[in-house]
Formats: C-alpha cells, sequence, structure tokens
C-alpha cells in the first residue's frame, strides 16, 4: 500500500459517502485523509487487531469476512465507492469484527481511525451519513447469513457475482477460485461446478479467474432473491442518505 497525493488532495466525489457531506463538513475532513493505492489480497484489518485507518474506497472494492476458529470465512459484506470500511470505530468498538481484504486494487482516503472517532463525535452531518449507511451494512450481512443457510450454491454465487457487478459498475472484473470460495464459505471445488453451471447456461464466462457477465437478466433470475433485497436496501439509502 503506498500514498499517492498529499492529505489535502482529497476529491469528495470520489466516494459517495464523503459527496454526501455538505461543503464545509468535507472541508474539515480533508486535511486529515490520506490518498493510497491498495493491493488486491491486502487485508486491511482483522477481527482481534484494533483498527488504524477508516478507508473511503475510490475505484476499490473490500470484501468483509466474518471469521470463525482463525480460518473459516464467509463474505458478509461489500464495501466499495458507496461506502467506508471502519464504521463501527465511530460507533465506540475498538475492535473490527470482520477481516477486510481488499477484492479490487484501486484507490481510497484513509484517515486515522482516533482522527475519525474525535471528528464523528462533533460532526452532526457525518453522524446522519454514517448511521443510515450502517443500517445498509446490516441489511447486508442479515440476508447474506440467510442466503448462506437456505439458498443453493449456484444461486449464491450468482447474487455475488451481480452485487460485485453493481459495485464495481463493471461487467467484466478479476475474482479467483480460492478468493470466492472464502467469500461463500464453501470448497474451491463447490466454486467450480456452481460457476461451471452459469457458464453452461451462457449467462457468463469464467477462466483462470476473469469473470464476464453476459447476460445480466438471465444471471437475475438465476440468483436468489436476496440479490434484490440488498440492491433495494443499498439504493434506499443512497436515496435518503447521500443528498
Amino acid at each position: 500500500m503506498k500514498a499517492i497525493a498529499p492529505p489535502d488532495s482529497a476529491q469528495p466525489n470520489d466516494n459517495k459517502l464523503l459527496a454526501a457531506l455538505p461543503e464545509n463538513d468535507f472541508a474539515r475532513l480533508a486535511p486529515m485523509l490520506e490518498q493510497v493505492h491498495i493491493d488486491v489480497g491486502a487485508v486491511l484489518c482483522e477481527p482481534s487487531e484494533p483498527l488504524q485507518h477508516i478507508y473511503f474506497p475510490h475505484d476499490s472494492l473490500i470484501s468483509l469476512l466474518g471469521v470463525a476458529e482463525g480460518r473459516m470465512t464467509l463474505e458478509v459484506g461489500l464495501v466499495g465507492r458507496e461506502g467506508m470500511l471502519g464504521a463501527t470505530v465511530a460507533l465506540g468498538h475498538e475492535l473490527p469484527q470482520v477481516r477486510a481484504v481488499v477484492q479490487r486494487a484501486g484507490h481510497a482516503s484513509r484517515m486515522d481511525s482516533a482522527e475519525f472517532r474525535s471528528e464523528f463525535a462533533h460532526n452532526p452531518s457525518l453522524q446522519r451519513v454514517l448511521y443510515r449507511y450502517t443500517d445498509t451494512l446490516l441489511a447486508q450481512a442479515i440476508q447474506i447469513a440467510v442466503c448462506s443457510r437456505f439458498h443453493v450454491l449456484e444461486a449464491r454465487l450468482a447474487r455475488s457475482l451481480l452485487v460485485t457487478r453493481d459495485r464495481l459498475q463493471s461487467d467484466k472484473f478479476h475474482l479467483t477460485h480460492e478468493f470466492l470460495a472464502h467469500a461463500l464459505g464453501v470448497r474451491r471445488v463447490g466454486v467450480t461446478k456452481a460457476a461451471s453451471a452459469l457458464q453452461q447456461q451462457g449467462l457468463i464466462i469464467y477462466s483462470r479467474g476473469n469473470i464476464e457477465i453476459l447476460d445480466v437478466p438471465g444471471l437475475t433470475a438465476a440468483s436468489c432473491k436476496c440479490y434484490e433485497i440488498v440492491k433495494d436496501a443499498g439504493e434506499e439509502a443512497l436515496s435518503t442518505a447521500f443528498v
């Protein structure tokens, strides 16, 4: 991970949550924001370690993984340019509750956790936006938990690919079998079979981690209803909080 620009170069439109803040409030935050590049696979936080920095993705994507017994994982949320990593810090939690792994390399603004907590305590606009955003994270986590318990792997994979597409705003992206196995809480062979089934239906092309969605309506039909529920919750939050 490396800094790429001076701290005062942050642009509010690079991240929707920052863009939701009134101009004066963002101007106060800007000197505390450092522009960094985060690499694929980088672990930004662990459940057992204090979170040093808050991240506001620009064009990067961060996977939030629940961890059991130190090795078993399940993706419980995704953070892109619509949100932030570290919302619970502002709510008083020194230790994060998830493992955060960079799913797509790119740029982000980051801020010292202690500085963010202090600013949050005195910034009503930041409080309002962040409370609304945490509602969407909770909705994601609840629906993914339900999905993982009751729906077949093929539908869950379709849901995961669609959510990734929405976050990246692209039909083409890179996700390895290993990463998807960690995200979906299954063995790699299960991901291979599910991806092959979707590919045989002409919905996607998947080769060596390179994914292209060919038929969005078809993939949506192959997905479970959890995709629509999570998507609707996110869009509602955007329409009510990011104004």
